[in-house]
């Protein structure tokens, strides 16, 4: 796999590794291969599947933002392990991950959710969510990537990836400025927050065997873990000490582990 056309719309689809599909779902300005020594990891026991979300690295860009929604995304993915004959997988992601489950259950067998989102419930607060992402999208497109980047990582729920190796820092960091200003804009436009349909009535349909992960040190991101896993039955949460918003950067041994032994409580085929 590789280019594969949904919809006409190109995702850049890679795998490797045998047995049991892993899907592998990165987050806003990341990639597939954002999950680096993760993937590698996990590929020694699944075949794992990473793709390029809409807007980020070879992905197509939309020329709509409505179609990077986190709903088309979500559909997107099970076309495509439909297609190729991958599903049912495992599913390791956030908000995409979610709604994968919730509304195309027959495509996951486990789910692993790092700080996970059900959306902002009322339609005030995600209206001025909208705007603030589109004024958001406005200054990338404006004022560049760099900018756009040193702004991002100021953000108060990233304060804690200040503390990260200095290695792991510059390749996050180059990572993301090797992103083109509008896919990200086309992005935070049709996928934020404010942009979601709310999963939280949901949730008590999702049967998946579902692990939550969320950071000590994110305790935004922690309540919202909270309520997803409070919402799926018999969904188990774990908080990671020493970990934000980004637990696999932060404290990835744990994170890897946390997630391994979770996955492999299904046998293998």
């Amino acid at each position: 796999m590789s280019g594969i056309v949904v919809d006409g719309l190109r995702w850049e689809v890679r795998s490797h590794g045998a047995g049991v599909p892993l899907l592998l779902l990165h987050g806003f300005m990341g990639r597939g291969s954002s999950f680096g020594r993760h993937a590698s990891s996990f590929a020694e026991r699944f075949r794992v599947i990473v793709v390029d979300l809409p807007g980020h690295g070879r992905s197509g860009i939309p020329p709509d933002p409505a179609r990077a929604s986190v709903e088309r995304t979500a559909d997107d993915l099970a076309t495509i392990l439909d297609r190729e004959g991958d599903g049912p997988a495992h599913v390791l992601g956030a908000r995409v991950a979610l709604r994968l489950a919730a509304f195309h259950p027959r495509m996951v067998r486990r789910l692993v959710l790092e700080s996970p989102s059900a959306g902002i419930p009322t339609e005030r607060e995600r209206r001025a969510r909208r705007s603030a992402d589109a004024a958001r999208a406005d200054r990338l497109e404006r004022d560049g990537i760099a900018a756009f980047v040193d702004e991002w990582e100021r953000e108060p729920v990233f304060a804690s990836q200040t503390a990260l190796p200095p290695g792991r820092a510059a390749r996050l960091r180059t990572e993301r400025l090797d992103n083109e200003p509008t896919g990200l804009a086309a992005s935070l436009r049709g996928a934020g927050q404010g942009s979601m349909e709310p999963l939280h009535d949901r949730l008590t349909a999702i049967r998946n065997p579902t692990l939550v992960i969320a950071g000590a040190l994110d305790p935004a991101g922690w309540a919202r873990a909270e309520r997803v896993a409070a919402g799926i039955p018999g969904a188990r949460l774990e908080i990671l000490a020493g970990a934000g918003h980004t637990p696999h950067l932060e404290t990835p041994a744990a994170f890897r582990s946390l997630a391994l032994a979770f996955l492999k409580e299904e046998p293998a085929t």
